[in-house]
């Protein structure tokens, strides 16, 4: 690596820091690598250099961290790419120091608050009449005597990483007041009680689940992909996609970039939405101000979406494009016990599982190209299931 070689290091490794990993690599761009987990991403040819860092969840920590490494690394001038809500929230609120140091795409934090907290990522999709589902606040139990909603309800958090780390679950589903007022004291141990959100489940699994994924500049997308999340872990409130189509749906782009432009976004961008089938509404229920899990497909329906972000950043001219329909991502590590999940329920037929196997467009990890991520991940599999569960 020359020492004026413009690269980027990618804070948060797992398949989604592999996604942009291989993205870069394939150009030629030197990638680096942090990560407070053990990293998949650390094994591909593709990475120039890693390091293992205490913890990434402390903001100022977070901070000091990456300007060590930027000195003793001489990475003056490279595109940070964070993989997760909180290294998003440390970039924006660090911004212009960082910026001494770093190119940093994250937006400032007039921006990122329209993502970082769903009170107010609702907030702006009301005043801009975008659907959201029905949610309630309450500030502490009492206020549960009052609620008028129907079951069954979601408990959910505002600012999702307070609430996912101590539990691994992205919500809880309540059957009744009862159930709601226990899950609400023991969500009381993990988060302040106005940051918790009880909401309307609309019905359906993950096939009606959508996302506008976009690299958004001035105003208008410079690359975008329409997505439907067909499977999910958990089935029910999915932490993560497991298989994922992209699809024509061009209601979702104009409502999408409606809300980024009201944000005045920069950067890449997903969007998420689900189906509502008792009137039909596309509801928002989160903006992610980052990369996705999936990323990936992105390259296979020809918006290649980090390398598109690093052209930008080193001031390249690009032209506008919108992904292909019908192309195919999946995790098989995930995908595989989900579907099995879902045929022991009898949500999915086990027939129509193994023809969605079929033409498969991009697997989140295994390449042949790049195989030791993929053999690493089978190795690691014990460690992410007590890590984060499934």
């Amino acid at each position: 690596m020359n020492s004026g070689t413009i690269g980027a290091l990618v804070i948060g490794g797992d398949y989604q820091g592999l996604g942009i990993v291989r993205s870069l690599g394939r150009q030629g761009v030197p990638v680096g690598v942090v990560d407070d987990e053990a990293s998949i991403c650390r094994y591909s040819h593709y990475t120039t250099f890693s390091e293992r860092l205490p913890s990434l969840r402390d903001p100022a920590n977070t901070f000091r961290l990456l300007l060590d490494i930027a000195e003793r690394r001489s990475l003056h001038g490279w595109v940070l790419y964070p993989t997760r809500d909180e290294t998003v929230a440390t970039l924006s609120h660090y911004r212009s120091e960082l910026c001494r140091f770093y190119r940093v795409p994250t937006p400032n934090g007039q921006t990122i608050q329209w993502f970082w907290d769903k009170r107010k990522t609702y907030e702006l999709a009301s005043q801009l009449g975008i659907p959201v589902p029905h949610t309630w606040y309450v500030q502490d139990a009492k206020d549960l005597d009052q609620f008028d909603g129907r079951f069954p309800v979601a408990l959910k958090p505002a600012i999702k990483e307070h609430f996912i780390y101590a539990t691994r679950a992205k919500a809880w589903r309540a059957d009744n007041l009862s159930q709601l007022r226990k899950l609400f004291n023991r969500a009381c141990q993990f988060m302040p009680s106005d940051e918790i959100m009880i909401q309307d489940i609309i019905p359906g699994d993950g096939s009606r689940q959508y996302a506008y994924c976009c690299f958004f500049k001035q105003n208008q997308p410079i690359a975008s992909l329409v997505t439907c999340r067909r499977r999910q872990h958990p089935l029910e409130f999915g932490r993560a996609s497991t298989y994922v189509e992209s699809v024509a749906l061009p209601c979702l782009e104009e409502t999408s970039q409606r809300f980024l432009r009201a944000a005045n976004y920069y950067g890449l961008v997903e969007m998420e939405y689900k189906q509502d089938p008792r009137d039909g509404q596309h509801k928002l229920l989160d903006a992610n101000a980052r990369t996705w899990g999936y990323n990936s497909i992105g390259r296979a329906a020809g918006v290649d979406f980090p390398y598109l972000l690093f052209s930008d950043q080193l001031n390249e001219q690009i032209s506008p494009r919108r992904g292909k329909v019908g192309v195919r991502w999946i995790r098989l590590l995930t995908d595989v016990p989900t579907g099995v999940i879902a045929v022991m329920k009898g949500e999915l037929k086990c027939l129509d599982y193994i023809r969605s196997l079929r033409d498969i467009s991009e697997e989140a990890v295994f390449s042949n190209e790049d195989p030791l991520p993929g053999l690493v991940e089978l190795v690691l599999a014990p460690y992410l299931f007590i890590k984060r569960g499934f």
